[in-house]
């Protein structure tokens, strides 16, 4: 039969369904197989002829002939599973009872009347479908369609290549071992399969089913407890599932082995269409929405387990229920954190591959499912995390993760990815070797719309950041906080800064200080102490090199590379100091910055006439880097979805103060803080926030003022002691030196910077602080808004979820 004919036979069909007022029985074979047996649609016909308004007739009008025909589609699924697919005809079936339910699932989903339908048993529908005393255990429908998509996933000549030679007889799925099946090498596997087209499109099409059946979490409005679990995930992810672990590991092996078409010979993608790609990204879909799994509410497995021939760890406690959170946290040998890390790590900055050739390389389009796996690697497993910060390997994910921000930063359609690409950066700035690391220097020149400048990677860091800040949109603030606990974090580990650097940092607490901007938001001071306890951990730390003024407490760390006694970079932290030095005037304004109620009123009167977030002048902005272009604005009417807001800085880190041993001592109380935190120094714990409410005045229309009382309670706070003294000290030489040689030049001013010494003339150093992030489930909500949004917005062919009914985020247009 023509593809013609058979369309015109489904769409029969459809129609026939759709018009029937009475219920068709199940037993009615004739009228159901039309719907599978004898066509072969594509899963692009299957959305064209089923429109939506047709399943919901049928949904409002004959929920029983839907219901029939999901319960019949499934049952086909089953039975292929259970037969193993031998013939043509029964794979065919198997394939479009899979793309039927795609389609319908969605709409069964966006209706609260029909939710429990597939946690309903159906009667006469045994486990076997035997016998008539089987009603008593029969499976829910949900069940027996997982299962059957977990068979169907290592049926041999379908979705695997079969192990048998032509004169055995067919392989017994049940007696099947499937970790010997599993899709490709990498962890736990040694043994690459040869590559074959159809079986990776019957996987794809497949895990597009099951990841139709995870979706169901889109059509529930965001939770603040968010300790729902997805009930389809919790069964499919459970020990019911006999195929978990070799599914896990095919997914994770599948996505971290692939090497995009095109890599070497230029054009090659556009020769051959490369068939992984789309397996590869519905892998690395279904496997962060199996990893959906909130770690603060949950035990997580300890860190420190001894080493067992096996890929997972087992000398752990159990951990999760969730098999697939279990496993990913229990993995543990060197070899296959190399490889997850390395595969990740590529994909990731396929996007920066830039050739001489225009569009010679192709570009995958998966890059933020990749940070949540990334995310998902660090935060369970802390392990990885701690390999991943073992060698310089961390910045081949610092770089693209940079890239990425840069790039997205005018577009707001790309919050998310801004959200994600800044969390992942705080998760690894609260480890010490995340610090140490960026002192290498940088060389990738990978175009990026920023200053050219030579330096280190913690330059690139800062110069990124500084962009972010002064030429992002407006619904980037909210960050600020976060991108400054960054720079803070790693402070006291930087080497040296560039002249480039040290300039953008003083741009931004000019920024940060003005009055307007100190005075119109009751949490905007902060950024002013963050940016001041970065500049006191860099020079009290690193303003020069010698032995002798090094504090004691950073030395013999217990974990890490040791700190190089006498460093080849003799220059200390000149660069930052003479900016500092130029730019004093704006410390000796924060120093005298005015309390009086007419000082208040006066600049919040000067801030209504600048409407500007940030005053952009005053930063020298150097050329662009050749090649790159500048980060554009969404296109009008680009889709985005809506993200639930992510909790303030308090909450999403923990304060630990490094101690003489280099071990981190938390400073949190045991018991978790309800309130935030007044401003970001240690000596404030919980309750100065609520005094900062009382001190400052809200209005009957809930508009916020600042007051006096509010002023001095922090201007008392700022950390300036330091950078007084050294001012106190280095001005009156810097200005000598000036007036003996007659100067206008720096370099003799940095020269005579990098060999003064400051030992015994600044205050005692202060205690370094970290801030960690730590798991909350507000934290967990955002990831699960922000992973189903991604996942919405990128299946758009076939388009399995749009203009349906969700209630987990809001699809707006830019």
């Amino acid at each position: 039969m023509g593809s013609a004919d058979s369309k015109l036979n489904f769409r029969k069909a459809v129609i026939q369904l759709t018009t029937k007022t009475q219920p068709v029985e199940a037993t009615d074979d004739a009228f159901w197989d039309q719907f599978w047996a004898d066509t072969a649609t594509s899963v692009q016909d299957v959305f064209a002829l089923v429109p939506a308004a047709e399943i919901r007739a049928v949904r409002e009008e004959s929920p029983s002939n839907l219901a029939t025909l999901c319960y019949k589609a499934v049952e086909k699924l089953v039975q292929g599973a259970e037969s193993g697919c031998h013939s043509e005809k029964e794979k065919q079936i198997v394939l479009n009872c899979s793309r039927l339910l795609t389609r319908v699932l969605p709409y069964i989903f966006e209706d609260p009347d029909w939710r429990g339908f597939f946690w309903s048993t159906v009667p006469g529908a045994g486990r076997g479908g035997q016998g008539e005393d089987d009603d008593e255990n029969a499976r829910p429908l949900a069940e027996s369609l997982l299962l059957a998509i977990a068979d169907l996933l290592f049926c041999p000549d379908f979705t695997v290549q079969s192990h048998r030679r032509s004169t055995d007889s067919a392989e017994d799925v049940h007696s099947l071992d499937s970790c010997e099946y599993i899709w490709e090498a990498g962890v736990g596997f040694a043994h690459s399969p040869q590559p074959n087209y159809i079986h990776d499109v019957n996987r794809m099409e497949l895990l597009k089913l099951l990841l139709t059946c995870f979706s169901e979490a889109m059509y529930l409005p965001p939770a603040p407890d968010s300790g729902s679990t997805n009930p389809w995930v919790q069964f499919f992810c459970s020990t019911e599932n006999r195929h978990a672990l070799p599914l896990f590991t095919s997914l994770l092996n599948t996505v971290c082995a692939y090497d995009p078409v095109g890599y070497g010979i230029p054009y090659n993608h556009l020769l051959f269409s490369d068939y992984r790609e789309p397996l590869v990204e519905e892998a690395a879909q279904v496997l962060i929405v199996t990893l959906d799994h909130d770690s603060a509410t949950s035990a997580s497995p300890t860190v420190d387990g001894t080493t067992t021939g096996t890929a997972m760890d087992d000398t752990d406690p159990p951990g999760p229920e969730n098999l697939f959170v279990n496993y990913l946290s229990r993995i543990h040998r060197e070899e296959d954190f190399q490889f997850i890390l390395k595969g990740i790590a590529r994909l990731l900055s396929n996007p920066l591959l830039q050739t001489y050739l225009p569009n010679s390389t192709k570009k995958i389009q998966f890059h933020q499912e990749l940070l949540v796996l990334f995310w998902k690697l660090c935060d369970f497993n802390k392990k990885f995390l701690f390999f991943v910060l073992k060698s310089s390997d961390v910045l081949d994910i610092l770089v693209p993760t940079l890239y990425f921000l840069n790039d997205a930063r005018a577009d707001q359609s790309r919050v998310g990815l801004m959200h994600i690409g800044v969390f992942i950066l705080l998760l690894l700035s609260g480890e010490r070797n995340f610090g140490v690391r960026l002192n290498k220097p940088y060389s990738v020149r990978v175009p990026m719309d920023i200053p050219v400048f030579t330096g280190t990677h913690a330059d690139l860091l800062i110069v990124v950041f500084h962009k972010i800040i002064t030429s992002g949109h407006q619904r980037l603030q909210p960050l600020f906080d976060c991108l400054l606990t960054i720079v803070v974090n790693v402070s006291p580990y930087l080497k040296s800064l560039s002249m480039v650097a040290a300039n953008k940092l003083l741009h931004l607490l000019e920024a940060f200080s003005t009055t307007w901007f100190l005075f119109s938001a009751a949490q905007n001071h902060h950024l002013v102490f963050f940016l001041l306890e970065a500049f006191n951990n860099i020079i009290q730390y690193q303003f020069d090199d010698s032995p002798s003024q090094k504090p004691a407490r950073l030395e013999g760390e217990a974990r890490g590379p040791p700190r190089g006694e006498a460093c080849s970079l003799s220059t200390g932290n000149s660069n930052l100091v003479y900016a500092i030095i130029r730019k004093r005037s704006v410390f000796h304004q924060l120093a005298n910055l005015p309390t009086d109620p007419p000082a208040i009123h006066k600049a919040l009167q000067r801030r209504r006439r600048t409407a500007e977030p940030l005053s952009r002048t005053g930063s020298q902005e150097g050329a662009s880097m050749e090649g790159s272009r500048p980060a554009a604005p969404a296109e009008p009417g680009t889709l985005k979805t809506s993200l639930v807001a992510t909790p303030g800085i308090d909450k999403l880190t923990e304060k630990s103060q490094v101690s003489e041993d280099g071990t981190l001592r938390s400073l949190e109380p045991t018991s978790q803080k309800s309130s935030a935190d007044g401003s970001p120094t240690a000596e404030e714990p919980g309750q100065a926030w609520r005094e900062q409410r009382r001190l400052s005045s809200v209005s009957a229309s809930g508009q916020w003022s600042p007051t006096s009382e509010w002023v001095l309670s922090w201007k008392s706070k700022l950390p300036l002691q330091t950078i007084m003294r050294l001012l106190q000290v280095l001005v009156p030489q810097v200005e000598k030196i000036c007036i003996d040689k007659g100067l206008t030049d720096e370099s003799e001013i940095l020269r005579f910077l990098q060999h003064g010494t400051l030992v015994g003339l600044l205050p005692v150093p202060h205690p370094i602080l970290i801030r960690k992030y730590q798991a909350n489930s507000g934290t967990a909500m955002w990831f699960r808004t922000y992973m189903w949004g991604v996942i919405y917005l990128r299946n758009v062919d076939p388009p399995v979820w749009y203009d349906t009914d969700v209630k987990l985020f809001e699809i707006q247009r830019v």
